[in-house]
């Protein structure tokens, strides 16, 4: 009781209420811009992590996300044009629901629903995270080893893009995480001789590069959003409560799928919101209804994504294997406010942990009231010109990035960076893909190097030990899922043919 006592006394502090609010505004603002999404937003308050402590710092993190994720439906609502990956699964239909005149109903189911999901994604990760915790202390290099290699691949697979792209991807990420000397044999490699690249590729400007600054490029191709009209809204959160009762069902589906989603590396709350939307349609008494302007795939979609981010914390307090980017983005904030990632945390500081769940509720519950005066106010915020936002977007991510190393060759990190998203992106290459084999690629590599000294060289005790065998099992699974797919379907999809 003494640490509940103690984490309420860290939430409660001026810094991190502070801390909170700014960046709920923060998030819910970005969010609403057609463009800028929240792995963005994200990113562009790391530099400001540097000046507060470790617990405002996560609090940051956690608030712009959650806000961001909803606040990304508003444009989708009113214009049609989704202002994050997760909002684009189900912009059609609160799109078709304005277009019935009914875009608080719409608005409102979204802001409800998000809240309610991300409520049961923190109970989820309140839950789960100490138990699995236990178990993470057996674990040696070893496990580690699969587990991360097990995220690369469930990375790839869950791409919207075809897997030999996801997959091409995130070697490039590993590529990018040998350089320099920080290494298991010390020695400097792909450095060209440059003492810049002896430290390595820092992986928040590479973050930052191909994530803000591709977005700048391709807002620089692209016509200029129509412009929201002037519009007064009725009451919000009407409705709700009935929905609710109607649609528990959906929304306690839309949840697990969220939660399980979000424990996926990689996955995310764009995936959980896709998926979530699909097997709402597929499961659904009126499927005819759906793109119509029907409620029910919005509620389990809502649920579903801001489920994922609580849960996507998961991997990544317990292992240091990012969920989604944003938590990729927060790994690298843990470490370097001390929180290092791993079972110890939870043992260590118990009280930073129960902190970070307070902030999760309460990033959840403010959302409500904060996210009504954001949806007042988009007929303000959604008719800013681009012109005026992009340049501040652009000035902030090479300050943060300056920020980092004190040095310019990080500005130039996240310039070469942004090159490089926006070429992927614009050749169908998954970024997300990418920036998980930065991250995790040290960690692979260390992983294996420390097993093998371990055993000697010898490559049995990655398969005789019985929890390293079930994830290396798991691991091929994954790996060989395409292939079976690929075969299934050649095979079983036209017997009449085949027999013919």
């Amino acid at each position: 009781m003494s640490t509940v006592w103690e984490a309420i006394r860290l939430v409660a502090a001026t810094d991190v209420v502070i801390a909170i609010l700014a960046s709920s505004i923060y998030g819910l603002v970005v969010g609403c811009l057609p463009g800028l999404s929240a792995t963005m937003a994200t990113a562009l308050l790391v530099p400001v992590t540097f000046y507060l402590s470790p617990i405002a710092a996560v609090a940051t993190i956690i608030s712009a996300s959650a806000m961001a994720i909803f606040s990304g439906d508003i444009p989708g609502t009113l214009l049609r044009i989704p202002g994050t990956p997760a909002s684009a699964a189900y912009t059609d239909e609160a799109y078709a629901m304005t277009r019935k005149g009914q875009p608080e109903l719409a608005l409102g189911i979204c802001l409800w629903f998000s809240a309610l999901g991300g409520i049961a994604g923190t109970i989820s990760l309140v839950a789960m995270a100490p138990l699995l915790a236990e178990i993470a202390f057996s674990f040696s290099t070893f496990e580690y080893f699969w587990l991360a290699i097990m995220g690369l691949m469930c990375a790839t697979l869950v791409a919207r893009s075809s897997p030999v792209k996801a997959i091409a991807a995130m070697l490039l990420g590993l590529l990018v995480s040998c350089v320099g000397m920080e290494n298991p044999g010390g020695v400097p490699r792909f450095t060209f001789g440059s003492t810049d690249l002896l430290g390595g590729i820092e992986v928040v400007p590479a973050l930052v590069g191909a994530f803000a600054v591709s977005e700048v490029m391709r807002a620089l191709l692209l016509p200029e959003p129509p412009k929201l009209a002037r519009r007064r809204y009725g009451s919000i959160m009407a409705g709700q409560i009935a929905l609710t009762k109607t649609y528990w069902r959906q929304m306690t589906r839309g949840n697990i799928v969220g939660i399980i989603i979000g424990v996926l590396p990689g996955a995310g709350a764009d995936m959980a919101a896709w998926v979530s939307y699909a097997m709402s349609k597929r499961f659904s008494k009126e499927p005819e209804k759906f793109g119509t302007g029907h409620p029910e795939g919005l509620v389990e979609a809502g649920a579903s994504n801001n489920a994922s981010l609580a849960s996507g914390w998961i991997p990544s307090l317990l292992f240091g294997i990012p969920g989604d980017t944003i938590t990729a983005i927060a790994i690298g904030v843990l470490y370097m406010k001390g929180l290092n990632p791993g079972p110890t945390l939870f043992t260590e500081r118990a009280s930073s942990m129960y902190a970070l769940y307070i902030i999760f509720l309460i990033a959840n519950i403010i959302m409500i009231p904060l996210g009504i005066m954001m949806i007042r106010a988009t007929s303000h915020v959604m008719r800013a010109p681009r012109a005026s936002i992009m340049p501040v977007v652009l000035i902030c991510a090479a300050v943060g990035a300056f920020a980092t190393g004190n040095n310019l060759f990080a500005v130039l990190v996240v310039a070469a960076f942004g090159v490089i998203g926006y070429t992927m992106e614009a050749n169908g290459y998954p970024v997300a893909a990418m920036v998980l084999g930065i991250v995790m690629g040290t960690m692979v590599e260390q992983s294996f190097v420390t097993s093998l000294i371990k055993s000697d060289g010898s490559v049995l005790p990655f398969f005789e030990r019985p929890v390293s065998a079930v994830l290396a099992a798991m691991t091929f699974a994954a790996l060989l899922w395409p292939v079976a797919a690929w075969l299934w379907r050649k095979n079983f999809r036209h017997p009449r043919l085949r027999s013919a």
